[in-house]
């Protein structure tokens, strides 16, 4: 069996960091790919998938550090769906627990390579 998944996109917002109660980061960011193609009349179309990506550890500072909005980045990774429930219902949510990553783009003003 394999859950792999690797995605290249923009960073929507910058990265936000928490830490756990055992004190471990934990950094989330919403990541954004489109595809493209012609419809029957020959026009461009466009279509977003936005991607909630989450990082563990040494790598959820790294990102943070590095990531901001806008920023093109390659993650690979794993899918997990978590359920809870509160006093509103039952929720879903599917994440993309991130195994690694590389910038793509450079930062704003700097003239480093990217990370």
């Amino acid at each position: 069996m394999l859950n792999k998944v690797q995605l290249i996109g923009h960073v929507g917002q910058d990265p936000e960091i928490r830490e756990t109660p055992q004190g471990t980061k934990v950094a989330d960011l919403r990541l954004a790919t489109s595809r493209y193609w012609r419809d029957g009349e020959g026009n461009r179309q466009e279509e977003t998938e936005w991607h909630r990506v989450v990082f563990w550890g040494k790598t959820a500072e790294n990102v943070a550090s590095v990531l901001a909005k806008g920023r093109l980045v390659y993650v690979e990774g794993r899918i997990q769906t978590r359920s809870w429930e509160d006093e509103s219902g039952k929720h879903f949510r599917t994440e993309v627990i991130a195994e690694s990553w590389q910038a793509l783009t450079r930062a704003a003003g700097s003239g480093e390579a990217a990370a």
